[in-house]
């Protein structure tokens, strides 16, 4: 007997980093993920499969931008030449310790020797297991049945902002064809960028009609997409994230909430339909979110961990623990490896027991079996919390073995098996600060929005010109690069780090390059003169989606004359 069904779902995203700067923001941010992160989840996932015939049954969204780099030579070179430096630097410490100079010398010698092999095995996984190619080793995973891949927005541009439908829908055509080309298959599900959601609503066109803006919804069902997933208070009211202070892929950041909505009378426990197209979707459990992404409360914060923001001076590794959050850096004590992995069995004991309870609790008091769906950045497992890809394995591993009363499933096998029954209107929401749009949207970063849409309404006037590919092959490349510039203008991350004031000016010079870049292009293109010198330039730094076809911004009707009086209104502005 079943108590129900555990969804793990990983989301993977990391912004534009190539040829774009090294340090403190660049491609080592890419680097860090991939040697901390990515390599070993996929470690982590073979050997549960391999080793022990357990398959992680793990839902991991990578985002298509993100792909695009793991795919990328020059950053897998780029990666290699990183891990040498890594090995060199932490050589260095082994060459220096003990000191009789240096208090716990020894022990810092033993944590040299650590991180020296560490590191030497994320070089052997990454060159000789998976022949430097992490995209065929997800693939690999796919196809036995072990992960299920989702797709997102191609740069995770903020979709609801998008002031046309045919932007929105060119950020997820080109999101999900560049997934189905890299993993061999389109994916079923999709993240929403940020979880960034907006219903339909009603406007006047310019012929002055009034048109209905169809829901987000509509756009992911246009693209064969057939189920994303979203926060616990979108789909329960009351609070959204509260005042807590939580561990995510750009630091730590205080979340300040709306004021309290009324209870929708939903939960989490199950899968819901949307009401305007056949997309559905899950809401993350906040119970067994929390206790993970609690930076306070959670299991990241436990004091033998791994300290991230104390590096050595010289080497700039790890060296040191979390002591306490309260600790200053400077007291900090040294990390004990053995310690981490004893408290790592014990956190995945009380996760697991605690998962079991909730979906115990929840089928004793409606007599259903319900759904159990925690999603996380998947950064925040190995980069920000060391221990958190072994914290993964051992849940896994623990259910399986254990609590066979709980069904793992990935997020499209559990609604295969478990359609919806309910439709549920959303509002508009994200899993941003106070769980709207205010950290994209906000007196810092409101200056970007006229020229994004500029932007959007320049590309589809150019685009319009040319419904059949022109002959001339550098029209035909700076058309492509012209849709490739749209894209990675429209991140989110660049208004989400100036909100946040951790890379200010970086994302700041990194959008209006981008812009740049795009008006240079869209220039070229208008005046009839195209500089290919200029053009090479540029396709060579941002190379991204190589077989984009700018026809995606094609002109789509914006709104539609509905058959009837809407009268949903978004709940948030």
């Amino acid at each position: 007997m079943t108590v129900g069904s555990f969804v793990f779902m990983l989301h993977s995203h990391l912004p534009y980093y190539r040829m774009a700067g090294m340090w403190p923001f660049g491609e080592e941010n890419l680097y860090e993920c991939m040697s901390e992160t990515y390599v070993p989840l996929l470690n982590a996932i073979s050997e549960l499969y391999e080793e022990e015939g357990i398959k992680a049954k793990l839902t991991v969204g990578i985002t298509p931008i993100l792909a695009e780099q793991l795919n990328d030579e020059h950053l897998k070179e780029g990666f290699v030449k990183y891990l040498d430096s890594r090995i060199e630097a932490v050589s260095k410490d082994l060459d220096r310790y003990p000191d009789p100079k240096v208090e716990h010398s020894q022990h810092l010698k033993y944590l040299a020797k650590y991180y020296f092999d560490w590191f030497n095995h994320i070089k052997d996984s990454f060159v000789n297991k998976y022949n430097k190619d992490l995209i065929a080793a997800f693939k690999k995973y796919q196809d036995l049945g072990c992960i299920e891949i989702t797709t997102s927005g191609a740069t995770h541009g903020f979709s609801p902002l998008l002031a046309t439908d045919s932007n929105l829908n060119a950020q997820f055509k080109v999101g999900s064809d560049t997934t189905k080309r890299l993993f061999g298959k389109k994916a079923k599900g999709a993240w929403l960028p940020e979880c960034a959601y907006r219903q339909g609503y009603e406007f006047i066109g310019k012929d002055g009609q009034k048109k209905w803006r169809p829901a987000i919804e509509v756009t992911l069902q246009n693209n064969d997409i057939e189920y994303f997933f979203t926060e616990s208070h979108v789909i329960e009211g009351g609070n959204s994230v509260g005042n807590r202070r939580v561990v995510g892929i750009y630091g730590n950041i205080e979340y300040i909430p709306l004021p309290q909505r009324e209870a929708t009378g939903y939960d989490t426990y199950s899968a819901y339909w949307l009401p305007d197209a056949q997309v559905a979707v899950m809401g993350r459990n906040d119970r067994a979110g929390f206790q993970v992404w609690s930076a306070a409360d959670g299991y990241p914060g436990d004091g033998v961990y791994r300290e991230f923001h104390k590096k050595d001076d010289k080497s700039g590794m790890n060296y040191w623990r979390i002591t306490s959050p309260t600790t200053d850096l400077g007291d900090k004590m040294l990390y004990d490896p053995v310690l981490a992995m004893n408290q790592v069995n014990s956190n995945s004991d009380h996760y697991t027991t605690l998962l079991f309870h909730l979906l115990n609790d929840h089928k004793k008091a409606t007599g259903k079996e319900g759904l159990l769906m925690v999603s996380f950045d998947t950064e925040l497992y190995g980069h920000w919390w060391f221990e958190g890809v072994e914290f993964i394995k051992q849940v896994i591993r623990k259910l399986n073995n254990f609590v066979p009363e709980i069904e793992r499933c990935t997020a499209g096998e559990y609604l295969e098996k478990h359609p919806p029954v309910d439709t549920i209107q959303i509002p508009e929401s994200s899993w941003g600060q106070g769980g709207h749009f205010y950290v994209w949207l906000n007196h810092l970063t409101e200056w970007m929005w006229p020229i994004i849409h500029a932007c959007e309404k320049r590309i589809i006037d150019i685009v319009s010109k040319y419904e059949k590919i022109p002959e001339d092959k550098l029209l035909h490349r700076a058309l492509n690069q012209l849709a490739r510039e749209n894209l990675l203008l429209q991140s989110s991350d660049w208004p989400f780090l100036i909100t946040t004031w951790q890379a200010k000016d970086y994302a700041t010079d990194r959008f209006n390059e981008h812009v740049e870049r795009f008006s240079l292009i869209a220039d070229m293109i208008e005046s009839g003169n195209i500089n290919e010198e200029e053009l090479k330039k540029i396709e060579s730094i941002d190379n991204c989606f190589s077989v984009i076809d700018y026809r995606v911004y094609l002109p789509i009707e914006e709104g539609v004359i509905p058959q009837q009086e809407k009268k949903l209104k978004p709940l948030y502005t």
